[in-house]
């Protein structure tokens, strides 16, 4: 008895026959994927969609999220979907003020913790105590200062 192949997806390649089920190409993904917020109530079959531009522009995909703020406040963004690319952190983050703002504060405390750590007159400045001192007690002023005029 001859042995058989299987291929992905269950395909039968009989070894011995001349003509047979070819395999399935290896650089092939079938994706099956709910692109809308809601279920359908009656799916529906849709034909002659080819690229999965094409699936974009007929299912319209987008997603209502909520965020939560630093101050506890619940924000809500809607994102819509017209490509694979648009799942990118970068495009959400494009398309969310909430994000783009995050993100923003994120870049300045890192670039803020970089130019801290290479300044070396501040960091001559830390290793006394009393400069040491100084230095958060200026901090603080500017703290308190923000803060006041943010409350005006």
């Amino acid at each position: 008895m001859a042995q058989m192949e299987f291929g992905i997806g269950g395909n039968e390649v009989k070894i011995d026959a001349s003509e047979a089920i070819a395999a399935i190409p290896e650089n092939r993904t079938l994706m099956v994927e709910l692109l809308t917020a809601e279920e359908p109530a009656n799916p529906e079959i849709v034909e002659g969609l080819t690229d999965i531009e094409q699936v974009f522009k007929h299912y319209k995909p987008q997603i209502g999220v909520e965020f939560e703020s630093a101050e506890g406040q619940t924000v809500k963004e809607n994102f819509h979907f017209q490509s694979v690319g648009d799942f990118s952190v970068k495009n959400m983050t494009a398309q969310s003020p909430f994000l783009s703002g995050v993100s923003n504060e994120s870049d300045f405390w890192e670039n803020a913790k970089k130019a801290l750590r290479s300044n070396k007159v501040l960091q001559k400045a830390l290793e006394n105590a009393e400069s040491k001192e100084a230095f958060l007690a200026a901090l603080e002023g500017v703290k308190a200062e923000l803060q006041e005029t943010d409350q005006n």
